[in-house]
């Protein structure tokens, strides 16, 4: 089977997971989004810290499930949110392990796990309070943000392919990403406002058009920020992928790169304006 088929499939696939798990009813998102979390945080671990600190790598791993777990059952079935305070026993942990470990030259690492909760647990809570408010299911809020960033990257592929890759085009972050150019992202940027726009006459993204708007551009321009710090923690560690569990498309990170920073924003947005 050729790349391209295997990517195709691979798209599709992911694709008809992520409706369903965002269209369907919590229990499936709960079950997609945990595994997605847990998948990204242990590749974002392997290839920061390798076969360092095992043991701490998989406390990191139970924290944030343990978290996401948490707060989705408090959130949908009404788990009382005491038991949230469960959340600090695997941080005590894992406080405790390093402290008996005899050998201390890389503690350093240790801090990296608790990087990748901020950098990936944090974003797949948001996106529970996200589909939660209110107290009932809502997935396509979170499915118009999906929509938004998946049409950015069309239009920065599309646009950055047709004029971005002349002698003269300038490069977005040619350190970084040599391939990215500035013509790909304003394509990208107006795919996404244009999304958005669609998003709020068909009634799926419902506040005013302005918001809608100024929404469609900050989720593009912070997808672009996160799939770019993805390209520098890479860099950094000399790897072309996070992993390998999508076939043709690299690890599930890579997957959810954008949606890192855009998932956060989006609800930072939503609440502060009072849209949610």
């Amino acid at each position: 089977m050729n790349n391209f088929l295997v990517r195709t499939l691979s798209s599709v696939v992911f694709l008809a997971v992520m409706l369903a798990a965002m269209l369907w009813q919590p229990a499936c998102f709960g079950a997609v989004f945990v595994i997605a979390m847990y998948m990204s945080l242990r590749e974002f671990m392997t290839v920061t810290m390798g076969q360092r600190w095992l043991l701490q790598q998989k406390i990191v791993l139970v924290a944030a499930a343990l978290a996401f777990l948490l707060v989705f059952g408090v959130r949908f079935y009404g788990i009382d949110a005491r038991w949230l305070a469960l959340c600090v026993v695997p941080m005590l942990a894992l406080v405790l392990s390093v402290v008996m470990t005899p050998n201390h030259d890389t503690v350093e690492d240790v801090a990296l796990g608790g990087f990748g909760l901020i950098y990936i647990c944090a974003p797949f809570l948001l996106a529970t309070l996200m589909v939660s408010a209110g107290g009932e299911f809502i997935g396509y809020v979170l499915l118009c943000v999906f929509i938004i960033i998946w049409c950015s990257d069309v239009g920065a592929y599309c646009i950055g392919t047709l004029l971005g890759q002349k002698p003269t085009s300038r490069k977005l972050a040619p350190a970084i990403s040599p391939k990215k150019s500035w013509w790909g992202f304003w394509g990208g940027l107006v795919l996404a406002v244009a999304a958005a726009f669609v998003l709020h006459l068909v009634g799926w993204m419902a506040y005013p058009l302005v918001h809608c708007l100024v929404l469609g551009a900050l989720i593009s321009v912070c997808g672009v920020c996160g799939d770019l710090f993805e390209s520098v923690w890479k860099r950094r560690f000399g790897v072309k992928d996070s992993g390998n569990c999508i076939p043709g498309h690299g690890g599930m990170l890579d997957r959810f790169d954008s949606s890192l920073l855009a998932i956060p924003a989006a609800y930072a947005y939503l609440i502060i304006f009072g849209l949610l």
